[in-house]
């Protein structure tokens, strides 16, 4: 006589220390879970509404200028260490850890015009408008001591930005001409020049560090290598960049922020059209900088507000804003990928989330779990209409929501212009341009 037994190993469900979780067996036959998908789907929608809900982008105020801030300088090395310049020609250093100003000094007559901290992080380089280039020590001075540059150099051009190499020891100013200049002299060792009048942004290729760019008051852009005596190549835009930035992780490419509202991301090797242009900006972009990993950067402007990019999409996939923030001047992405910095006219630096509903503190590993979960399961179910909705809506102030709606009637009306006179002209008379083709006029060699 056979007799049929149940036997179980307590080691698949019984738990060894207090401390862990409950074993639960659970058999993964997708023939017994019918409805997994549809559960899927609500646990995404969820996700998606409760990251609108918790999406509190804004962190704290940083105050203590007395005018407008004009520029940041990071630290390369100390994630809490942020410099700022002013329109007053003051220069402040903040521990942004404790939320504190740990040193303030007047660096300049006039405006601060750019600030770079050397390779180490043991020298600060500021240059103004009063024609000086000042090296700061990053200690402060010991008590009693007033605070002096380190070095001063006076330069026979009007300075207007500042880049420091990432290798070496060498950092180029721009201004009336594009200067090389290395930290134990006191004279460029090289000056590079392409017939314009005022270089107003420069920046070294953080990838391949002999490389890089300016953007010129005749609306050019030009690339420079500093082992060449002259420069490389120009490109000429219908309106003028005001500011440029470096992808940190794909050397070829970069980003423009330019007067007509947009940006244009370029790859070196084909200036002659843009990889993509992103738009939704509803005035002047006045800086930009990329996120150390290279797959987002984030801009600002004159309609008073900051957005987030991806660098392979049109358009933000966030916006920040507040009431009292007015035209924003400078940006910066912070190095740990986490925090954002924004400078603007009324004097205040601001700190802002990479991510608006990202939990700040500590964050246990069943939460994080669950965190990484939630975000797979929105990437799967983007595509669905009704969470793609509510990913995507942001509420935006009544200025910026006024504009946008101006410019999409003005686009609308031109290309209806545009149909009309190609319908009533000869065929191939009024060819069909693409958007990225019709804001690039030339390109020099």
């Amino acid at each position: 006589m056979k007799v049929k037994m149940i036997s179980r190993n307590p080691d698949n469900y019984v738990r060894e220390t207090k401390l862990q979780q409950h074993k639960v067996p659970r058999n993964y036959d997708p023939a017994l879970h019918p409805l997994e998908g549809a559960r899927e789907y609500v646990r995404a929608l969820n996700a998606t509404k409760l990251d609108r809900v918790f999406a509190k982008p804004f962190v704290c105020n940083l105050s203590g200028h007395r005018d407008g801030v004009a520029c940041f300088g990071k630290h390369p090395k100390l994630l809490s260490t942020l410099a700022t310049g002013a329109y007053d020609g003051e220069v402040r250093i903040w521990d942004l850890a404790n939320r504190t100003s740990v040193r303030s000094f007047v660096a300049h007559d006039g405006f601060v015009r750019g600030i770079a901290y050397a390779r180490n992080g043991e020298r600060l380089f500021t240059v103004g408008d009063d024609k000086t280039i000042k090296v700061w020590s990053s200690q402060a001075p010991d008590v009693g001591q007033e605070e002096e540059p380190v070095n001063t150099i006076l330069s026979r051009h009007i300075l207007h930005g500042i880049s420091h190499n990432r290798k070496d020891n060498s950092f180029a100013t721009c201004g009336e001409v594009c200067a090389i200049w290395d930290e134990k002299h006191n004279d460029p060792i090289k000056t590079l020049k392409w017939g314009v009048d005022t270089l107003h942004t420069i920046s070294y290729n953080p990838v391949e560090t002999n490389v890089l760019a300016c953007c010129a008051s005749d609306r050019s852009i030009i690339l420079y290598d500093q082992r060449e005596a002259q420069p490389l190549r120009k490109i000429v835009l219908t309106m003028k960049s005001n500011k440029l930035a470096w992808n940190p992780m794909e050397a070829f490419n970069f980003t423009v922020a330019n007067e007509d509202c947009n940006l244009y991301t370029f790859d070196t090797r084909k200036l002659r059209t843009p990889l993509k242009v992103h738009f939704d900006h509803v005035s002047a972009v006045t800086d930009v900088d990329y996120a150390p990993t290279g797959h987002e950067f984030v801009s600002a402007s004159y309609d008073k507000t900051v957005r987030i990019y991806n660098a392979h999409q049109s358009h933000s996939r966030d916006i920040y804003h507040t009431k009292r923030m007015q035209h924003v001047v400078c940006v910066a992405w912070s190095l740990d990928n986490r925090y954002i910095f924004s400078g603007s006219d009324e004097m205040n630096v601001r700190m802002w989330k990479a991510n608006a509903s990202e939990k700040l503190g500590i964050i246990r590993p069943r939460e994080r779990a669950n965190f990484n979960y939630q975000e797979a399961l929105k990437e799967k179910y983007a595509a669905h209409p009704q969470i793609k909705r509510i990913a995507r809506h942001r509420q935006v102030p009544r200025h910026v929501l006024n504009a946008q709606r101006k410019m999409r009637m003005v686009k609308d009306k031109e290309l209806v212009k545009e149909a009309n006179v190609r319908k009533h002209s000869k065929k191939g008379k009024v060819p069909f341009v693409s958007e990225k083709k019709k804001h690039v006029l030339r390109e020099d060699v």
